[in-house]
């Protein structure tokens, strides 16, 4: 793995003349709409980008944006990867390293999930605190590698303090509702029977989705500070389940995305 990381890098720095990213953004499902606000230097597509996976899904870009935000370098994946894409975890997580690799500091990642708390409504957002892994595999998994990090990583604060007290700070001085909250990784594609949602309720979870955190656990991995947020798109609530409705999903998220690009650009100016 890292001489394939090494040759990414290196292949990215010679189509960018040697950009130098201070942090690096993971774009979640319909959650594309950061990239307007950058000052874009250099993009590139997935496709044409040595040992990167290509996203599968048509509201994926899939491009590295190389730009400006609020001062900021910056490095943003328009277009994430799923477990459920029939990627390994090692695939998923694979840009995480070459961001690493290429100098940022600090990851910011966000999705679009399921509310699992009656409190928590379609619409909000959610800053993630803490998560419950319950995908399959996990991208540390066989990896023997020491220059990437430690064998036995810390997780006892895989997200940022700090960075979530400004990020909640910044959310109330611009009065958006932004709740704190616990998200659950579930590999997907299928959407959660009632029982199952119960059950991720029951074992402490305030959202669902099928990403994030092997993105995450990575980057903890590779000793990047991370901040999470999630854009709650639908309600899984088992006394009123409705129909899944990828359209409405979408919809959910183009709709909450404007406030989520407000806390985002503010925050960013402050790392």
């Amino acid at each position: 793995m890292l001489r394939a990381i090494e040759e990414t890098v290196e292949y990215i720095k010679r189509k960018t003349e040697n950009f130098k990213p201070e942090i690096g953004i993971i774009l979640g499902t319909g959650l594309g709409g950061l990239v307007k606000e950058i000052e874009i230097e250099h993009q590139l597509m997935y496709s044409n980008i040595p040992n990167f996976p290509i996203s599968t899904l048509e509201f994926h870009s899939g491009k590295l944006i190389f730009g400006t935000l609020n001062g900021k370098k910056i490095i943003a994946m328009q277009g994430r990867l799923h477990y459920y894409e029939g990627y390994s975890m090692q695939q998923i997580t694979f840009p995480v390293r070459v961001m690493k690799g290429l100098g940022i500091e600090n990851l910011i990642v966000s999705n679009a999930a399921g509310s699992l708390n009656p409190e928590f409504k379609k619409g909000d957002l959610m800053i993630i605190d803490d998560h419950i892994n319950l995908q399959p595999d996990n991208p540390l998994r066989g990896l023997i590698e020491s220059e990437l990090g430690p064998r036995f990583p810390d997780m006892s604060q895989p997200y940022k303090r700090d960075i979530i007290t400004k990020a909640l700070e910044i959310a109330k001085s611009v009065d958006i509702k932004c709740h704190k909250g616990v998200y659950v990784a579930v590999s997907g594609p299928n959407l959660e029977t009632k029982a199952e949602y119960k059950y991720l309720r029951l074992i402490g979870a305030d959202a669902v989705g099928m990403s994030t955190v092997p993105e995450v656990i990575v980057a903890n991995h590779a000793g990047l500070p991370v901040f999470a947020i999630s854009v709650l798109t639908d309600e899984g609530f088992p006394e009123d389940l409705q129909p899944f409705d990828l359209d409405e999903i979408l919809a959910a998220a183009a709709k909450a995305e404007p406030k989520m690009t407000e806390i985002l650009t503010r925050l960013i100016s402050e790392l």
